[in-house]
C-alpha cells in the first residue's frame, strides 16, 4: 500500500503490516549465526537513505558498562571522571548523558555526589532491570530518565528468560507504564538487537512504545544494543546485522524520532566505532560510549573516538575541550592502573610517535606531512620520535630539534656530526639491541659530537 512520507514528501510503497510474531520455538538465525563457525554477513542489496539528524550527541556509560569490565571505582574517582566528562563535552553538552548503576551503597553515594555538583551536562540517568523494585530506586534518586533492560533476541527471550515473545513484550510494556506513571522517561534497551527478529518482534514492540508515548505525552526512548558486536555498517547488508537497516527501519516502520534513538555497540568484531558513526549517519541522534572504550568483554565505542568523529562531522562550534582526552587517559593510567596499548589512537603513548626515517624526514620539512592534525594544540601531545636503526639520519636530526625546540640553526640530517651519532645508533643494533635509544643516551652522544652546537645555543655540553 502507499503511505505519504513527510520526510521525503513522497508516497512510499509499503506492504509490511506491523504484527507481533510469537512462535513456539526461538528463531536463532542459524544460517547467519552457525556458532561453530564465524558469523556470516548476508546481503539483500537494499539500500536505505542516509539521513543524518539535525542534532547528534554522545552519551556515556563509563559508570555502567565500563564498570562491568574493571575493578569498581571509588566514589572520589567517579566524581573526578564525571567532572572531566563535563569539561570534555563542552558547555552545550555534546556528552549529553551519563549512565549510573543504582544498586550498592557506594553506587548511591557516588550518584549523590555528582548530583551535588549541579551540572546540566552530562545529565545523570540510571540503568535498571525490568522490575518495579528497580524503578523505585530510580524514583528515589530523582532521576528524570532511566534505562530499562528489554532483551530483544530469541536467544534472550526464550533461552534466558524462558518466555515467549508475547510474554516478554507484555512484561516490558508493564514496566514502561510503571515508569511513565511515576514520571520517569523510560529508555528501553533492546539487548542483542543484532540477533533479533526485526519485523517479528522489534518493530511491533517499538510500535507499541510509540503508541504509549503518544498516549502519555512523554518521550519513550529506545537504545539499540549490539550486545555481541555483530552489527555491520555496510550498505546493502541484510537484517538483523545491518546498522543502517536497524536505524532506518525503526524510524520508517515504527515512527521512532531520531532524538529518541540511541546506539550502543560492542567491539567483538572490530567495528564498534564505525557502527556508532553509521548509526548517526542513518538517523540516530545518540551514540553511547565509554572512556577508552572500556566495557564488557571487548568494550564499547571509545568516548574519545566518538568526540573526534563528532568534530569531523560537525566541527567545533560546541566548544569541545579535546585536551581533556589526554587528561582522562593519564588519570586512568596513573590513578586506576589501566594499561593503555602504546599504539591506541589518540591516547596511546606512541600514537603520534614515529620510528621510520622516511617519516622523520617528512616531519623535519613540515610536521603536517606525517601528523593527523595539530596534536599538540588539540591533545597537548606533540609529535615524538622513538629513535632506532630504522630512523636514519633524519631521525637523529628530528630528535635534536624536538629535544631543543628553542635552539637556533638546528643541525641538518646531512651534518657530519649527526652522521657520527647515527653510526653509533646503527652499531648498537648491529650488536643485537632491540629497544629504542633513550633520551639520556642521546644526550651523551650529543655531548660527544655536538658539544660545540650545544654551547653556541647556551646549553651545557
Amino acid at each position: 500500500m502507499l503511505k505519504f512520507n513527510p520526510g521525503y514528501n513522497t508516497f512510499d510503497s509499503d506492504s509490511y503490516t506491523v504484527h507481533l510474531e510469537s512462535p513456539k520455538d526461538p528463531n536463532l538465525f542459524r544460517d547467519i549465526f552457525p556458532y561453530d563457525e564465524a558469523p556470516r554477513i548476508g546481503f539483500n542489496h537494499r539500500l536505505v537513505p542516509m539521513r543524518m539528524p539535525r542534532n547528534i550527541w554522545i552519551t556515556d556509560t563509563t559508570f555502567r558498562d565500563g564498570q562491568q569490565a574493571m575493578p569498581p571505582y571509588s566514589v572520589r574517582q567517579v566524581v573526578d571522571i564525571y567532572k572531566m566528562l563535563h569539561r570534555l563535552g563542552g558547555p552545550e553538552g555534546v556528552i549529553k548523558q551519563c549512565e549510573f548503576f543504582l544498586y550498592t551503597p557506594k553506587d548511591q553515594e557516588a550518584l549523590a555526589k555528582v548530583q551535588d555538583l549541579g551540572y546540566r551536562y552530562p545529565e545523570i540517568t540510571g540503568w535498571v532491570r525490568a522490575t518495579r523494585k528497580d524503578l523505585k530506586l530510580a524514583k528515589k534518586f530523582g532521576l528524570k530518565e532511566t534505562g530499562i533492560l528489554t532483551s530483544a533476541s530469541d536467544y534472550h527471550i526464550y533461552l534466558k528468560l524462558k518466555m515467549t515473545r508475547r510474554q516478554a513484550m507484555r512484561e516490558y510494556l508493564r514496566v514502561v507504564r510503571d515508569a511513565l506513571e511515576v514520571g520517569i522517561v523510560p529508555r528501553c534497551h533492546l539487548e542483542d538487537a543484532t540477533r533479533a527478529d526485526f519485523y517479528g518482534f522489534i518493530v511491533p514492540f517499538a510500535h507499541e512504545l510509540m503508541r504509549l508515548a503518544e498516549e502519555s505525552k512523554s518521550p519513550i526512548k529506545i537504545r539499540i544494543c549490539d550486545t555481541l558486536g555483530l552489527g555491520v555498517p555496510y550498505p546493502g547488508a541484510s537484517m538483523p546485522r545491518s546498522v543502517p537497516g536497524l536505524i532506518y527501519g525503526l524510524q520508517y516502520y515504527a515512527g521512532v524520532p531520531s532524538e529518541w534513538l540511541e546506539w550502543h555497540g560492542h567491539n567483538d568484531l572490530f567495528l564498534v566505532t564505525s557502527n556508532a558513526v553509521t548509526a548517526w549517519l542513518y538517523g540516530c541522534s545518540s551514540a553511547n560510549g565509554t572512556v577508552l572504550g572500556i566495557g564488557e568483554r571487548t568494550g564499547n565505542p571509545p568516548l574519545e573516538a566518538l568526540i573526534l568523529n563528532y568534530l569531523q562531522l560537525r566541527g567545533n562550534d560546541a566548544k569541545i575541550d579535546t585536551t581533556v582526552i589526554t587528561e582522562l587517559a593519564q588519570y586512568f593510567e596513573k590513578e586506576l592502573g589501566i594499561v593503555i596499548p602504546p599504539w591506541q589512537p589518540l591516547v596511546g603513548r606512541h600514537f603520534n610517535t614515529t620510528r621510520a626515517g622516511i617519516h622523520a624526514d617528512g616531519l623535519l620539512k613540515n610536521e603536517e606531512i606525517y601528523n593527523v592534525f595539530n596534536t599538540e594544540k588539540l591533545l597537548r601531545r606533540p609529535v615524538s620520535l622513538a629513535l632506532t636503526d630504522k630512523s636514519g639520519l633524519a631521525g637523529v636530526a628530528l630528535w635534536v630539534r624536538k629535544a631543543f625546540p628553542d635552539a637556533k640553526n638546528h643541525p641538518a640530517k646531512s651534518d657530519p656530526r649527526c652522521l657520527k651519532i647515527f653510526e653509533w645508533v646503527a652499531a648498537e643494533y648491529e650488536g643485537g639491541r632491540n629497544t629504542a635509544i633513550t633520551d639520556d643516551e642521546m644526550l651523551r652522544q650529543m655531548g660527544l659530537h655536538l658539544a660545540d652546537w650545544l654551547k653556541e645555543n647556551g646549553y651545557e655540553a
